[in-house]
Formats: structure tokens, C-alpha cells, sequence
């Protein structure tokens, strides 16, 4: 049955009238993104009880007040703190293997699903206003009360948990009691706890690691590895076999790599998380990528190209055929500027197809085809397909060997625009390793229109930078001559705060250097001149190098030294 809208079900209530409606509807266009009910309770139309009312009308749900609601304990510990303030909910009561919670968006169904996931219990959803939902969250789940070091503070002295955990530790062991040690609660709630701070974090990776004395647990953010307090060695099998469970992997494999994904939907957006684990000498190694598309915005006007850069890069990818090859080292954001860019093309009168290894994020509109080796599906088996399909560009993952390189070629030749990847130092250093992977060079002259070279570094925290003072060794790294330096030359850094976890960093920002292919460049080339002449050549032509690009956000306050000389490199 087709759920009624908000705003009708507050009609039907007599609590506006029609013409009142109409106003609203007005007023939620000038504000995109902004709910109806919460428009009509700031404009003073209906109460926060009113909204409730209607919303439990709407979703066939119960309305409470928590104004009287004392938490107990109990029930406190059947939701984290993370977890509570996340979801925005409040436990309110629990019979056997059901748990009722209040929530003032019971529009968001994710919300049910994800809980039950994470709690492993029946979850029954009540109404309540928001008002009174955030007080409860205030008062019974303030900052600090519970966190990742007191839950392994108190599974260290959990007997009964090491016990069982002991038992698994051999080679034959038995699936029921490791699917139970599995399913334990500490184990459920202890891995919740760490997911869900890990998306809260913008984390792009989180690694489970098994040591001889000791099981690790850190987590990527900003493309940086930070350790947190390590769990009870014990508790390894079972968060190893929890994470497999969740992957639907094999258990009972202990010897063999596996990878899986787990489909979550955190605070109402969907989170996808891809485990790979890999047998070691002290157990499996496990490391989990969030690909989490809230964070990831994939509009090429916010990726962080100057100006310049932009308005070349924007025109080379408007053309009907060509090769544009993006180049990179692992996580320095190819993908998101590729993603980007074909979400800028994704336009009605054009085709596009793309194939990847896997497919990370999903965008209405565009053909994707995860490449699958097992089964042979492979980049240059699916180039080949997609051309039969009538494409007007193409994404290929990534350029991996000469066939699928090949492929690129007469695909662009035929009038297609191909944008691919490839794992080069700069832009410059593309054209020896498709020299080196077989590609004629009149191949590459004849296609390539523009590489694109990239990295990213961590931004300094707004909130703790400061102005310093280089001392000489720094400016030795930078090859910077002191008495040279300008009155627009500054440096600086973050102390470090509770803003950015005392690391002194939030977020990252895209260096970019763009080589566009001319007549003079591919001159060169088919010379089979070295590098560093393609590069002086490009230079004089606007080419912005990467060395150049990070030292220009290092003097404007948006990095640091350290991360533009970690980043990048001095031609010499």
C-alpha cells in the first residue's frame, strides 16, 4: 500500500488546511533537502507533538513521550553511545529477542534494518518528537560515556569469553561454538562499535592484525594509519570469524585468502564495506575498505583542481575520441576523479559504459560492469563486448597489460572517448610505462589527449593552525633557499586538537599536474626523448607540476612541508 505524504496526513489530521499545505510545498521547494514537517512546525503551523502524531500516522506506528522515560542501565547497554547518537534513538524497552526504540525519523526504514544487523535482535520502531529525543540523548549518552577503550577494559577480565576462545585456537575446532563465540554479545558489540566509528571518522580502511603477543587494530583516515587501544589477543578468532560471518565468507577456511563485502546503511546513507583476509603465521589478517558515498562528492568542481586546470581538463573530456589517462599511486583519488568527470558527461544523448575492478560506487544512468577474473571476465574481454554495444565513452579501471592497453587504442580510434587509470609517478613517466608495456609509439601519439597526475595531502585542521618557522633542514628538503623566500612565503601547521584527534589534520586536498598532448609533445615522444625534456616541454606550455602545486598550498595555509615533500617529488 502506497505510504501517504507528510503533508496530506497532516491535512487529514486537521491539523493544516489545504491552503496552508500549498504554502508549504512552496516554501520546501526554496529549501531543498529540508523535511515538510519540521517547515511547518518553525513556521508555527502545527506543535512537535503534532509532527509526531502525523509521522506515526504515516508509518502505522505507535507515538510515546519520553518525558517520563527513566533509562536503566539494562537498557542503556542494548545501544552504544556511537550507535545511539548516530541513529538518533532511544531504547525503550526489551522483551526477550525484541527491542523497542523511540526515533523522531521513522521515515527512515534503513534505520530497522541496520540495527537489527548490528544488535542481532528483533527491532520494533515507536514515534516520538525530536525535541525529546535529543534530551534523552543528552542526558543518558553524553561524550565519553562509553567508548572503544572501556568495552576492551572490560572484555580483558571476561573469563568465560576466553575460555571458548581457547577452545578455537587449534586446528580442528567446532563450527557451532565458533559460530557462537561469533555471535557473542562483547564481540557483536566491541566490532559495532569500532564500524561505526571508523564511518563517523571518514575512515577509508580499517585493519584487523593478528601478532604472536598481540591483535592490532588501526584505522586509515586521511590516508594515514592510526592505532587504536588493542584488544584482549583471545578475542582475534572471533572478531576474525564475526567480520566472516558478516561477509558471508567461510569459517571453517582458515588457510586460503577470501574476500567478500558487507551492504550496511549507517544513519540512513549506504556503506559498503569490502573485507579481504589473508592467513598469516598468527591467524588471519583482515582488512576491511569503506567505501562510504556520503562522503564521497563526485563533483568534478569540488575535487580541488585550480582554475586553470580545470577549464583544460573540463575541455579535453568534452571530445568525441581520444585516450585521457589518469596516473597515481593506490588512494590519491583516480577513481573519485574519473567518477566525477563521467557524472559531468552523464548526460541524456551520451552512452556511457564502464568496467572496474570492482565497481565502487554506483551512479544512475551509466552502464557498469565489475571485471570478474575467476570467471574470465577480465578488462580487455569486457572492452571488447562494451565496444559492440554503442558506446560514446568508456571507463577501463584500469590499463594492466598490452591487450587491454591495445583495445584502449582502437577503441579511441573508432571514434570513442576512453578515460582509464594507470600507476605512474607523474604525468611525464605515462608515456615510458605504456613504452614499456608494449604500446607502439605512434599509438600513443595518434590517441592520448591528456594525463592527468594526482595526489592527495592531509589539509592542516582549521581550527589549531598556525604560522612557523622553518628551520633548515626543512627548507633543504624543499630545495627553498631562505634568503630567497618572499613575504607571501609562509609555512604552517596544526597543533593538534580535539577537532582533529590531536593529529593536526582534517581532510584532504587533490594535487593535480594536467599534461595536455600538442603537436610539439608528440614530436618528442616518437624522438623517444628523455623524460625530463617532455617535462620542461609541458612546463612551458602550463603544465603546473606536482611539487609546484603542493608547495603552492603549503604557502596559502591549506597544508604542510612534510606532506607536499611525502607526497611529491623534486625533478633534478
Amino acid at each position: 500500500m502506497a505510504i501517504r505524504r507528510i503533508g496530506q496526513v497532516l491535512v487529514d489530521l486537521g491539523f493544516i488546511s489545504d491552503d496552508q499545505l500549498e504554502m508549504l510545498l512552496e516554501e520546501q521547494d526554496r529549501q531543498p533537502g529540508e523535511k515538510l514537517g519540521k517547515i511547518a512546525e518553525e513556521m508555527g503551523l502545527v506543535t512537535d507533538e503534532q509532527v509526531a502524531q502525523a509521522l506515526a500516522e504515516q508509518m502505522n506506528m505507535q507515538v510515546v513521550s519520553l518525558e517520563e522515560l527513566e533509562l536503566s542501565d539494562e537498557l542503556r547497554e542494548q545501544v552504544s553511545e556511537t550507535m545511539a547518537q548516530l541513529y538518533r534513538v532511544i531504547p525503550v524497552q526489551r522483551d526477550d529477542d525484541t527491542l523497542t526504540v523511540a526515533t523522531c525519523d521513522p521515515q527512515n526504514l534503513n534505520v530497522q534494518d541496520e540495527l537489527r544487523t548490528f544488535l542481532g535482535l528483533d527491532i520494533r520502531t515507536v514515534v516520538a518528537t525530536e525535541r525529546e529525543v535529543i534530551k534523552l540523548l543528552e542526558k543518558h549518552y553524553d561524550a565519553g560515556g562509553e567508548s572503544v577503550e572501556k568495552l576492551i577494559s572490560d572484555l580483558e577480565g571476561d573469563e568465560e569469553l576466553k575460555k571458548l576462545a581457547d577452545e578455537m585456537a587449534g586446528d580442528t575446532f567446532d563450527l557451532t561454538s565458533a559460530e557462537a563465540l561469533a555471535d557473542s554479545a562483547p564481540v557483536r558489540k566491541l566490532l559495532n562499535m569500532i564500524l561505526l566509528l571508523a564511518i563517523k571518522d571518514h575512515a577509508s580502511d580499517v585493519h584487523f592484525e593478528p601478532f604472536e603477543d598481540e591483535f592490532r587494530i588501526r584505522i586509515k583516515a586521511d590516508g594515514v594509519l592510526y592505532e587504536m587501544v588493542p584488544p584482549p589477543r583471545h578475542l582475534a578468532f572471533a572478531i576474525t570469524t564475526r567480520i566472516k560471518v558478516m561477509a558471508n565468507l567461510d569459517i571453517a577456511e582458515r588457510r586460503m585468502p577470501q574476500d567478500g563485502r558487507i551492504e550496511l546503511s549507517v544513519g540512513g546513507h549506504p556503506v559498503d564495506l569490502r573485507v579481504s583476509v589473508l592467513p598469516t603465521m598468527h591467524g588471519e589478517s583482515t582488512v576491511m575498505r569503506v567505501l562510504d558515498r556520503s562522503v564521497v562528492s563526485l563533483d568534478l568542481s569540488k575535487v580541488g583542481m585550480d582554475d586553470p586546470t580545470m577549464k583544460e581538463f573540463r575541455r579535453v573530456i568534452e571530445q568525441p575520441n581520444g585516450i585521457v589517462l589518469v596516473t597515481g599511486p593506490t588512494g590519491s583519488g583516480k577513481t573519485t576523479t574519473l567518477y566525477s568527470a563521467l557524472s559531468e558527461l552523464n548526460r541524456v544523448e551520451e552512452k556511457l559504459i564502464t568496467t572496474e575492478d570492482p565497481v565502487e560506487y554506483d551512479i544512475d544512468g551509466i552502464i557498469q560492469i565489475p571485471i570478474d577474473h575467476s570467471i574470465g571476465v577480465t578488462f580487455a574481454a569486457c572492452l571488447r563486448a562494451i565496444l559492440r554495444q554503442d558506446p560514446d565513452r568508456i571507463l577501463v579501471g584500469e590499463i594492466r597489460d598490452l591487450e587491454t592497453a591495445e583495445i584502449a587504442i582502437q577503441a579511441s580510434l573508432t571514434g570513442h572517448m576512453v578515460f582509464s587509470t594507470l600507476h605512474t609517478n607523474d604525468a611525464p613517466s605515462t608515456v615510458s610505462r605504456l613504452k614499456d608495456m608494449g604500446v607502439p609509439t605512434f599509438m600513443i601519439t595518434a590517441t592520448v589527449e591528456a594525463i592527468l597526475a594526482q595526489r592527495l595531502v592531509r589539509r592542516i585542521c582549521s581550527q589549531c593552525r598556525e604560522e612557523i618557522e622553518p628551520d633548515d633542514e626543512l627548507l633543504m628538503e624543499l630545495q627553498l633557499n631562505r634568503s630567497s623566500l618572499g613575504p607571501d612565503e609562509k609555512f604552517y601547521r596544526g597543533t593538534g586538537c580535539d577537532i582533529c584527534n590531536n593529529t593536526g589534520y582534517k581532510g584532504r586536498v587533490g594535487l593535480f599536474e594536467l599534461m595536455i598532448m600538442n603537436d610539439e609533445l608528440r614530436e618528442l615522444i616518437m624522438s623517444n626523448v628523455a623524460e625530463d625534456v617532455l617535462r620542461d616541454t609541458a612546463r612551458g606550455y602550463g603544465m603546473v607540476a606536482l611539487r609546484d602545486a603542493g608547495m603552492s598550498f603549503m604557502h596559502d595555509g591549506t597544508t604542510t612541508p612534510d606532506e607536499v615533500i611525502r607526497e611529491t617529488f623534486v625533478d633534478v
